[in-house]
């Protein structure tokens, strides 16, 4: 992995002072997930918090991990007061537990989870390519794989220029699960507006794909 975007960098970052995500849960996440039955998620790349508060406040029991030990703090300090009042806060505090990894080197439990999410996770092509057959065994019979991302068309926007082996298709990981063992609901390049870091709307194109364990 890029010492740029280690374990320090992203501490530094998340410890910089303000929220470096808006709070609110992915969208594609909502949509592709809403109409799922709760059971146990695992949410990769949490950041601070907001897709691991949204299921646990739907009653999934949320694994929650990320590079950044800073971010987790902040998480879980958010998911105490995330309800409508004490009771609810403590609840949807309860469902979730709180991990640190290195996803270089990490893998979840093969066959646990009901739902795996991974909300705009990018590595290189080499430790992505492992972590991501290492999510596709962590969920469960029945279970759902879900992963999304900046498609390789959209690595110039939001007014950086990391390398383009950051970035994947919908078509590459829909072609790594195998077909015997998946059936793939979703493969699609599907674009939306956003706003780079000069506040000016632009259009992005997000990979996006969610396949069900048989």
């Amino acid at each position: 992995m890029s010492d740029s975007f280690d374990q320090a960098y992203w501490d530094d970052r998340y410890g910089a002072g303000d929220d470096v995500w808006s709070g609110a849960p992915n969208p594609v996440l909502v949509g592709e997930t809403l109409a799922l039955p709760a059971g146990s998620a695992l949410d990769i790349g949490c950041g601070e918090g907001a897709d691991a508060i949204w299921l646990a406040a739907r009653g999934w029991n949320v694994t929650a991990a990320d590079f950044s030990a800073v971010a987790l703090e902040h998480a879980a300090a958010r998911s105490r007061t995330a309800g409508a009042d004490p009771t609810e806060s403590a609840a949807i505090a309860e469902r979730i537990r709180w991990e640190q990894h290195d996803f270089t080197v990490w893998a979840p439990p093969a066959g646990t989870f009901d739902l795996v999410s991974a909300q705009f996770m990018h590595l290189p092509s080499g430790p992505r390519t492992a972590l991501f057959r290492a999510l596709a065994a962590a969920v469960a019979a029945g279970g759902t794989l879900l992963i999304v991302g900046h498609d390789v068309s959209a690595w110039q926007h939001q007014g950086h220029t990391p390398p383009a082996d950051m970035f994947f298709t919908a078509a590459e990981v829909a072609a790594s699960l195998d077909p015997a063992l998946w059936q793939v609901e979703v493969a699609e390049s599907r674009p939306r507006a956003a706003k780079d870091a000069d506040g000016a709307v632009v259009s992005l194109t997000d990979a996006v794909v969610r396949a069900r364990r048989r």
